[in-house]
């Protein structure tokens, strides 16, 4: 049995040598010439001398440079704006094959001269260059944001294809300015002495909120004493306020029980034998609810027209619970629960600065993420 599990193991394991070994036969049928190419440098690298590898690279090279150059002759002809795209694809496909076979002596053994077209994908790569910076142009002298934003990422693509080519650094800066959107958070404003530091945190979670937002690099927030340092003219504003706030709303609630067991030990005979009754007991059960809660009014508005771009309301709720309990009567009627709430004493409430702070936690989650959707497609 033993040796029947190896000579399985064997085949399997010479069937799949062989089939990772192809020549690249079945790709040249297939007309994927790049592939059958590439399969058929892979196996002479192994195996210098098979015949069928050598038939198919030699073949396939010759319909791979031909498919290539044909395609990049259609490209030049069309009326497309990104066409030198395409030939720049199409010329680096044929020098990438021809750095392939380069790397393989037995390869070139039937190809001996792979074509290479380097002054081409240059000249290709500045022709990709001009028209992605000629729309980027066009775009930017539209002069509107939406344009902007289209001209920065031809710009961009211009850098990529031409790190230096004429002043598209320049342009790329001219259009990014022209394509953000510049919004000034006003500060909270909080009517009350009491409160002012809990005011004055959550105004900073807010300010931590808007420094590390990056999700839209078109949009930048800024404080207004930023906006003032920096002679900024916004284009929107954000403004914060509380409509109401309600810090301490304290709600004590008592409930009653008279509670009874039976069959339990309340004395004992003269012959010390126990004497069996009923045990009774008076629960009070007291609980402490203190309500916290505010209403945030969020608006934006256009700088110029001070039309309101969006206007939202966040309410936001804490309550504070503690609860204890006493009883009068026979401690043997509570149950385990019951007597360790006896134990326990009222406990004292958070100060109101720490009730104004658990409130407005809601707030902020609901109003980052309503911020953050209104501008990350903006």
């Amino acid at each position: 049995m033993k040796n029947i599990s190896r000579l399985r193991y064997f085949i399997y394991l010479s069937l799949t040598i062989i089939g990772g070994c192809t020549t690249g036969k079945k790709a040249l049928q297939k007309g994927d010439y790049d592939a059958s190419v590439l399969k058929a440098v892979s196996r002479l690298q192994n195996s210098p001398k098979n015949s069928e590898a050598l038939s198919v690279l030699q073949t396939a090279y010759n319909y791979a440079l031909q498919d290539h150059l044909r395609r990049i002759e259609e490209s030049k002809v069309t009326n497309d704006l990104y066409k030198w795209e395409a030939v720049m694809y199409d010329y680096h496909k044929i020098n990438q094959l021809a750095e392939e076979i380069n790397s393989c002596p037995a390869c070139l053994t039937v190809v001996p001269n792979p074509s290479k077209y380097i002054k081409e994908l240059d000249e290709s790569k500045y022709n990709a260059a001009t028209a992605r910076y000629n729309s980027g142009i066009q775009y930017l002298n539209a002069n509107n944001r939406q344009s902007a934003k289209k001209a920065y990422y031809e710009f961009e693509k211009v850098q990529n294809l031409q790190a230096n080519y004429k002043d598209v650094k320049a342009k790329m800066d001219d259009a990014y300015w022209m394509a953000v959107t510049r919004v000034v958070v006003q500060p909270i404003f909080v009517n009350s002495r009491l409160y002012k530091l809990s005011g004055d945190y959550f105004q900073q979670q807010i300010d931590g909120f808007m420094s590390d937002y990056s999700r839209n690099k078109f949009v930048l927030f800024y404080s207004e004493q930023q906006a003032s340092k920096q002679k900024i003219v916004p284009d929107q504003v954000l403004s914060l306020n509380f409509d109401d706030f309600i810090v301490g709303q304290t709600y004590v609630k008592e409930r009653v029980e008279r509670l009874k067991r039976d069959s339990i030990v309340i004395g004992e005979t003269r012959e010390r034998k126990p004497i069996y009754g009923t045990v009774k007991a008076t629960l009070s059960i007291f609980e402490k609810n203190i309500s916290s809660s505010g209403l945030l009014d969020m608006t934006i508005s256009d700088w110029q027209s001070k039309k309101i771009v969006r206007q939202q309301k966040f309410p936001g709720t804490y309550i504070w619970t503690d609860s204890w309990a006493s009883y009068k009567g026979d401690d043997r009627a509570l149950s385990k629960q019951q007597l360790a709430m006896t134990r326990r004493r009222e406990v004292v409430p958070p100060p109101p600065e720490a009730l104004f702070l658990e409130f407005t936690k809601p707030i902020y989650n609901d109003l980052v993420n309503s911020i953050s959707y209104f501008y990350n497609n903006h």
